[in-house]
């Protein structure tokens, strides 16, 4: 974190360093140009897995979520930065064309994609967090120096609960 302090004594705290942030130091959350999209998409893609589990598939079922498979990426790949996008290209490996993927393919293909989105989800959800925390830690410093000389703050403990200073 970066302190700095302007002439009223002010302190200004940023969060510089935030843990969910890549190389370059934007954060996770900053990746994410489309988060309804990429969620919609991820939710689908979750749920065709469970479909896929759930019942056998003839050849015209495996070729249909072949291309349903390539379609869902390259519209997640729409909504993702292209630090994200390099990534998810290189883990998702497309079918050939020539062949219809089995069941198993078709299988590993979704889990490892419901797999990358949800850690993409907790990468979010961790970031959002620690700006929260970041933010709630800024407020509670700004409060403790807002406070007049001999004013104590309420529920402070060890203080007692009148101060010294002028009423209002």
């Amino acid at each position: 974190m970066t302190t700095n302090t302007d002439d009223d004594n002010i302190e200004i705290i940023t969060g510089a360093d935030e843990g969910e942030s890549d190389s370059d130091g934007r954060s996770v959350t900053d990746l994410v140009e489309q988060p309804a999209k990429v969620m919609r998409i991820g939710t689908m893609i979750k749920q065709l897995l469970e479909e896929v589990r759930a019942a056998p598939l003839d050849d015209a079922s495996r070729s249909r979520l072949r291309e349903i498979h390539a379609t869902s990426i390259r519209e997640l790949e729409d909504g993702l930065a292209p630090e994200l996008r390099e990534e998810l290209e290189r883990l998702a490996l497309p079918f050939t064309d020539d062949s219809i993927p089995s069941d198993a393919e078709l299988r590993i293909a979704q889990a490892q994609l419901v797999g990358w989105l949800e850690g993409l989800f907790h990468g979010i959800q961790t970031a959002l967090f620690a700006q929260q925390m970041a933010a709630r830690a800024q407020l509670e410093h700004m409060r403790q120096g807002a406070l007049p000389p001999g004013i104590a703050q309420p529920g402070t403990p060890g203080v007692p609960g009148h101060g010294t200073g002028q009423y209002l």
